[in-house]
């Protein structure tokens, strides 16, 4: 049996925001992913996926040996009727046409579309979930419902575990709390005042911080301002899917436009996502059916950058220094108590 191949070697959110895609492709056949290490453990447990062959870029990127190995290793699996484009660049689009893939299919607008027997348009003002979902399907097909461009990932019961092992360690026992995620690789998409906010919510929430090794600076300086009865400090010590499992048992999370917006997104958390340099119209905002979002909407410089340069380009970063915590705490009670319908 041949089936279907993605390539996605892209950042982690459009890991995440590709999970749409495999579905779709995956009620029709099966379905085997090429992806980063990081990406490959986003999608472990995945019931739409076959097979996931782990490509590490930091290896192999560039080098001609590292790519013939793993067109050699897909070879290897089996031949595909055809290989979607989550990510667009020429490697990525030869590696697919080296794989004998008899139909190839990306965006016009990727580096790569020249090898490609089939381009589909890149329409800006969708969401990309939606975006990445209409590489499988036709041009004329009908909007996808939101079931069909949400996002899914799938904690194991060892991820379950390692949560319920943090909860007890951390003294929380059922008590409701509110993730923080604090981090970006990018220095000017991190609101700055996620420790103020901290504060005034542990009035009614513990607070769980959010994050990787390389945010455990940024996390001391909130945990340090609270009670450490008050912490529920997950930075660094789960897995990817662990960190997932944590942030779908929040009443919600609040994030700067990273990869934890894509993980409530696909765990069902009431998602605000604050927008420094970066806009939600590149189509990047979260999918959690209760969402809001926070921007400075009144600067002429935003959006500054598709991902949201180191350092302000002006010098004055007033894109996140004026997001006040005031705003984001009335944003983040619109978001905690939705209006009831009438």
């Amino acid at each position: 049996m041949s089936g279907a191949l993605v390539i996605q070697t892209s950042f982690l959110g459009d890991v995440v925001l590709t999970t749409p895609l495999i579905a779709e492709l995956a009620s029709r056949g099966p379905v085997d992913v090429l992806a980063t290490p990081v990406g490959a453990a986003a999608l472990e447990n995945n019931p739409g996926i076959r097979t996931i062959i782990r490509y590490d870029k930091r290896a192999t990127y560039g080098a001609a040996l590292g790519l013939w190995r793993t067109v050699k290793e897909l070879r290897a699996l089996r031949p595909y009727d055809a290989a979607y484009l989550a990510q667009g660049s020429f490697r990525s689009g030869l590696l697919a046409m080296m794989t004998g893939a008899r139909e190839r299919i990306g965006f016009t607008s990727s580096t790569g579309r020249v090898l490609y027997t089939r381009q589909m348009p890149y329409r800006p003002e969708r969401h990309h979930a939606e975006r990445l979902w209409s590489l499988a399907m036709s041009e004329c097909a009908d909007p996808p419902t939101r079931a069909q461009i949400r996002p899914r990932l799938y904690p194991s019961d060892e991820d379950r575990h390692a949560v319920d092992s943090l909860l007890r360690r951390s003294g929380t026992t059922g008590e409701p709390f509110v993730a923080l995620a604090p981090g970006s690789a990018w220095g000017t998409k991190r609101w700055p005042y996620y420790a103020d906010l901290a504060k005034r919510l542990t009035a009614d929430f513990k607070i769980a911080i959010i994050g990787s090794k390389a945010d455990f600076e940024t996390a001391a300086q909130i945990s340090n301002m609270l009670p450490p009865e008050c912490v529920i400090d997950a930075v660094g010590s789960l897995s990817l899917l662990g960190s997932a499992e944590l942030i779908g048992r929040a009443q919600a999370i609040v994030t700067n436009d990273s990869a934890p917006q894509h993980l409530a997104s696909a765990m069902g958390t009431p998602t605000l996502t604050i927008f420094g340099p970066t806009v939600p119209e590149f189509g990047f905002g979260p999918l959690a059916e209760r969402r809001a979002v926070a921007g400075h909407s009144a600067l002429s410089c935003r959006p500054c950058d598709r991902h949201g340069p180191q350092r302000c380009p002006l010098g004055h970063w007033r894109c996140m220094r004026e997001l006040t915590t005031d705003y984001i705490s009335s944003l983040l009670a619109e978001v905690l108590n939705p209006p009831v319908p009438v």
